[in-house]
């Protein structure tokens, strides 16, 4: 399958998000993992997809060198509402804020993948709708005090609690909303491996 095919490549994933690196294993590919640090800011005019693209292409940017053999991936995921880019929370009143603003409507998720290589740079994006129901201030506060909302774009994880007890429809693709639209990943990757 794609692991023969990649046989002869070295897929470095620069992500510290351990669905990511999860998602990456269950493809079953050989990867390594690379971290940069950089600062995730992005010009005020960009809107929606523009913004996860820009950080991903960014975050890919950081990697100055590469081999030959080298397909490195980087990833951006954001939530759209209201004309707005809610990205990770800094604390967990920020949390039950953004929460609260997505609670009974229907918001985006977008994620966005670069791929880079010595010849190369590729985008691609993702969106997902995402609604959820009517959230009470109870079901806001257990979720922000239990779980680890400060990692993830609009302070939550679908495949946590808030999920399971609080999203009534999802068009899209799941696994995008979890960070990564595995997918287009595995399609993208098997078009770099044949050429």
């Amino acid at each position: 399958m794609l692991k023969n095919l990649l046989r002869n490549s070295t897929i470095i994933l620069a992500s510290g998000s351990p669905r990511r690196q999860q998602f990456f294993k269950d493809l079953d590919l050989n990867f390594t993992i690379e971290l940069k640090e950089i600062e995730e800011i992005y010009p005020d005019h960009l809107q929606a997809e523009e913004i996860s693209d820009y950080l991903a292409e960014l975050k890919a940017n950081a990697f100055s060198q590469l081999n030959p053999k080298d397909i490195l991936i980087t990833s951006d995921t954001i939530v759209w509402y209201n004309h707005n880019a809610l990205g990770k929370p800094k604390n967990l009143e920020e949390a039950s804020k953004m929460i609260r603003s997505l609670s009974g409507d229907t918001h985006d998720v977008i994620t966005s993948v670069c791929f880079k290589t010595t010849r190369q740079t590729i985008l691609i994006n993702n969106t997902t709708k995402v609604t959820f129901k009517e959230l009470t201030t109870e079901e806001i506060e257990y979720y922000v005090n239990t779980y680890n909302p400060i990692d993830k774009a609009g302070a939550y994880g679908i495949q946590e609690w808030i999920g399971l007890i609080g999203i009534t429809n999802i068009q899209g693709s799941y696994f995008n909303v979890m960070g990564l639209p595995t997918h287009l990943v595995y399609e993208m990757l098997t078009t770099l491996a044949e050429h």
